[in-house]
């Protein structure tokens, strides 16, 4: 009897050994090399985009900042100084067209690196995102059809009107602050075309957008814009605790000092816009 004890306990006892041992080099191999790449992966956002060789940047058809032109390809202010910046990481460009109202989840998935697209510079955004230093002057502007302009030409006057804002930008943020009436649209420019269309009274929308989408000479040359509701700036955003944002801020300072960034604007005519870096 004392036998069989004995060399159960001996069995026991190996047994434990065994699997210590395992446990042991098992957590300590693995652990630690996940640890690292984990650390390494998370510890620089521009090293994993020039890792993948790509910088992913999310942005919605909006002319003069992100928009196709007769060929196909994406130019505009913000996707030209994207190029340029993606060029100087040593990486090539991509755009991604987003519903502009998921612009954080994208950015969190990582099926985007940026949110690039004339993005207005929000509490939500700052809170949510690693941003850069304002880059652009912008403001909210009303946009209704040219021949009753001159019945909306203050706040006061817009009560009653259908308006079409795009879903979670800061023209929706104005519209329902105000309590006034709208229908979400995927982008600013199905807010004009739900104002051209007579589906919609009224728009909100960026005024550097209406200065190149509508009037005399645009395909929205009976549209105009009447009132000024705010006054913003616009950001590029990054996943939060990015590298990335303050690399792009070096960007704009060097861009704005060699001139590089008032030539593309002059090229888009939101030169009036910069804001010096």
């Amino acid at each position: 009897m004392k036998r069989k004890v004995l060399s159960v306990l001996l069995c026991a006892g190996l047994a434990v050994s065994v699997l210590a041992g395992c446990g042991s080099n098992d957590g300590g191999s693995t652990g630690g090399s996940d640890s690292g790449s984990g650390d390494a992966a998370e510890s620089s956002d521009m090293q994993y985009v020039k890792d993948k060789g790509t910088l992913i940047v999310g942005i919605t058809n909006f002319e003069p900042m992100d928009y196709k032109d007769e060929s196909g390809e994406w130019v505009g202010f913000d996707a030209d100084m994207a190029k340029a910046f993606a060029e100087s990481l040593g990486v090539e460009v991509e755009f991604v067209e987003i519903d502009w109202d998921n612009k954080i989840l994208e950015l969190d998935a990582r099926s985007i690196d940026c949110v690039w697209n004339g993005m207005t510079l929000t509490d939500e955004v700052t809170s949510s995102m690693a941003c850069t230093n304002a880059y652009l002057n912008n403001a909210q502007v009303v946009v209704v059809p040219s021949d009753v302009a001159d019945q909306y030409q203050d706040v006061d006057s817009l009560s009653g009107l259908s308006f079409a804002v795009e879903s979670g930008s800061a023209g929706e943020e104005q519209v329902s602050a105000l309590g006034l009436e709208y229908t979400p649209v995927t982008a600013q420019a199905d807010a004009l075309m739900e104002v051209a269309a007579g589906t919609s009274d009224a728009a909100v929308i960026d005024s550097l957008m209406a200065g190149a989408m509508i009037g005399e000479g645009t395909a929205y040359a009976d549209l105009t814009y009447t009132i000024g509701l705010n006054s913003e700036e616009y950001g590029v955003g990054f996943r939060q605790g990015s590298d990335l944002a303050e690399e792009l801020n070096n960007f704009f300072a060097q861009s704005y000092e060699d001139g590089t960034m008032q030539e593309i604007a002059e090229t888009y005519g939101v030169q009036a816009a910069l804001i010096e870096q």
